[in-house]
């Protein structure tokens, strides 16, 4: 069992989930690493649904206990309720008319990052929090292979202040290259 705690005070995010949910032994990392990376870890946000991420978390840990891979497609998908399929970079013009999308960050959407030369087939991640106006904190698989990350903030730096453009933490709160992102999905209208 590996677990990476890089805050100890992450650690409550995950146990909340667990306790809320009765559901301690699907929420504990068994051959599957778990990064909390959270500064805000107090209470699960409103439009989060903790059932949602307490079951993409069991389901990662089920398939790397079948040494499987984690994807983002699936923990994203199980984190938000978002059923769509196949590579991340599809999910923006996939949603289209079935989902609600929009280019501000909700609680509980799926962030879909652009397929680009370094991301080609894209990727997605789940809003566990919006801490201000350029900055979020997402829930995702996969960044690190087969690794689930909680809480990993996200800032917005594109010029116009419209989420186009952003950049994820990595290891010691330094922030990474920018990621051009399509928008958010959600699947109900959402609550600011």
């Amino acid at each position: 069992m590996a677990v990476t705690l890089r805050r100890l005070a992450a650690l409550p995010r995950l146990a909340a989930l667990c306790s809320a949910l009765a559901l301690t032994a699907a929420c504990v990392p068994n051959n599957a690493q778990v990064t909390m990376l959270s500064t805000h870890p107090d209470l699960i946000e409103p439009g989060l649904n903790p059932n949602f991420v307490a079951t993409a978390i069991g389901n990662a840990k089920a398939k790397r206990a079948k040494g499987q891979k984690v994807w983002c497609v699936p923990f994203a998908r199980d984190a938000s309720g978002v059923e769509i399929k196949g590579n991340a970079g599809t999910w923006w013009k996939q949603a289209k008319g079935k989902f609600e999308r929009g280019h501000d960050p909700v609680v509980g959407a799926v962030m879909a990052f652009s397929s680009t030369r370094k991301l080609p087939k894209g990727h997605v991640a789940v809003v566990s929090k919006v801490v201000s106006d350029r900055e979020i904190l997402i829930d995702h698989a996969n960044w690190k292979p087969s690794q689930i990350s909680l809480g990993m903030t996200v800032v917005d730096v594109s010029a116009q202040n419209d989420w186009s453009v952003v950049k994820v933490a990595s290891a010691g709160d330094t922030l990474g290259r920018p990621y051009q992102i399509d928008g958010f999905i959600w699947k109900a209208p959402a609550k600011k």
